[in-house]
């Protein structure tokens, strides 16, 4: 545990009381302000001084409440979607015990209209006060202040991909004062002698000189070196972290029993069946109606401007011979698909032909070409923006894609895949998902793939209002177009 994350948990105690305070206050001075009385009179006398007295008591019980739900709890900082369900739910309890104690004495005061609103109003100041201190803590990790030091060992594209993650991102929270390639047992040697010279130099790293974890990022090192590096993180009191292989991801939901004394680990089946699947397809239905309405205006103008840009139809629906285009779906069903046009027609073909030598996706069955000539002036900016891809909204209306989900595949990309890969066809494709908020096109299909069966493996509607929040961000933040 670090001394920085024990600080931020304590401080979040008082702002959390003082924004339940203030929220009380707001739906206060909110039910006698001029336009809530004028719409229904205030029919009761309430004092401010007794009112902010049971507020103080309120907002202790409800800091208790937040206690137990887990949200003081010393970690390293939540997705910001976790943050905001577990303050609502916590809100939630705090306003069910307020309800059933006002219920049974009578007491407090008798405002429906202040309770509601102190509810919802203290979600909002709960999350605004921990959104500020969730942007203080990165100010300070920009300057090294409170950041996870770390010590990375793998000589895989992964390990690569972390270095350059935590390098560009200084708000990420963690630093990387060692990698090495292997763990041998002249690393086991080279490492105890860093550790040692590390944290004697407290005075250089700011009083913070002691490593926190140390994270395996090679996801086929051996068997062998991978314990010598787990009991290497016990002995040095270290956290151990590795990256899943695919193997891993695939058996990340296990529950351990016992049979005849020997402990034996049963892989459990994803949550997205049964009511998950009937949720999940209820949040497609309602939200890409929504979206389909608020952007019905950039869905006409870039009709328009595809129409006026260049020749051809508006939607790219079917391949250069007149045949419909296919996506694959799940199950591995194939099912028909369109989405707004970008290229100049009839050169779909030649990123198997002409430019078959610009495909950047050397690995994997995918096509992608850097610099594609085919794509026209609109067609740049549409990419750009993914908005290319909003007719598939559509698509999930009428159920044939999910808002969430692995990217639907060309029948012939799928017919390359490897075994692991068909895993990514359990599910309806999505418009957006997890592989695509971590890295979009920059991803090695490889990559994807472990991304898309981590979805796969532990769905939750927590984990698709993430993924949500998180793709506008993933759209706006500069990348290659795809």
């Amino acid at each position: 545990m670090k001394k920085s994350e024990f600080i931020f948990s304590l401080i979040l105690i008082p702002v959390d009381y003082l924004m339940i305070f203030l929220a009380g206050l707001s739906a206060y001075y909110l039910r006698f302000s001029n336009f809530v009385s004028g719409i229904r009179a205030v029919q009761f006398d309430f004092d401010l001084s007794h009112y902010s007295i049971i507020l103080l008591i309120v907002g202790a019980i409800w800091v208790v409440v937040f206690a137990l739900s887990g949200l003081y709890a010393i970690s390293s900082p939540r997705k910001i979607a976790q943050e905001i369900w577990r303050v609502i739910v916590a809100c939630s309890l705090g306003l069910v015990l307020l309800v059933v104690y006002i219920f049974f004495l009578r007491e407090l005061f008798n405002s429906r209209f202040i309770v509601l609103m102190g509810y919802l109003i203290a979600i909002l100041y709960v999350i605004i006060g921990r959104l500020f201190i969730r942007w203080l803590q990165k100010v300070l990790f920009r300057y090294g202040i409170g950041t996870r030091k770390v010590i990375l060992v793998g000589a895989a594209k992964t390990a690569d991909s972390l270095v350059h993650e935590f390098f560009s991102r200084p708000t990420s929270g963690y630093e990387v004062v060692k990698r090495v390639r292997d763990f041998s047992l002249d690393t086991v040697h080279e490492l105890d002698d860093f550790i040692r010279d590390y944290e004697s130099k407290k005075d250089e790293h700011k009083g913070e000189a002691v490593i926190d974890e140390i994270i395996q990022a090679d996801p086929n090192m051996s068997k062998v070196e991978t314990l010598r590096l787990y009991d290497f993180a016990n002995d040095h009191h270290l956290t151990f972290k590795y990256v899943a292989d695919l193997l891993g991801v695939k058996v990340l939901r296990t529950e351990m029993t016992e049979i005849a004394g020997i402990p034996v680990a049963e892989v459990k089946r994803t949550t997205l069946e049964g009511w998950g699947a009937i949720s999940k397809r209820l949040v497609d239905i309602v939200l890409s109606g929504i979206i389909i309405i608020l952007l019905s205006p950039i869905i006409l103008l870039a009709m328009i401007l595809i129409k006026l840009d260049s020749h051809g139809p508006i939607f790219f629906s079917r391949r250069d011979d007149g045949s419909y285009v296919y996506r694959v779906g799940q199950g591995g069903k194939p099912f028909r698909y369109f989405k707004f046009r970008s290229m100049i027609p009839g050169t779909d073909n030649m990123r198997y032909k002409e430019l078959a030598d610009k495909n950047i996706r050397g690995e994997g069955p995918m096509v992608k070409i850097k610099d594609d000539p085919r794509v026209t002036r609109v067609g740049k900016f549409i990419r750009r923006w993914s908005i290319d891809e909003l007719p598939e909204l559509f698509l999930v209306f009428t159920g044939k894609m999910s808002l969430i989900g692995p990217r639907p595949h060309l029948p012939e990309e799928v017919a390359k895949y490897e075994q692991h890969h068909r895993k990514t066809l359990t599910i309806k494709p999505g418009i957006t998902g997890l592989a695509q908020v971590s890295g979009r096109s920059d991803l090695a299909f490889e990559e994807e793939v472990k991304l898309d069966i981590y979805y796969i493996e532990n769905w939750s509607l927590l984990l698709d209002l993430s993924i949500l929040l998180r793709t506008p961000w993933a759209v706006i933040k500069h990348r290659e177009a795809e």
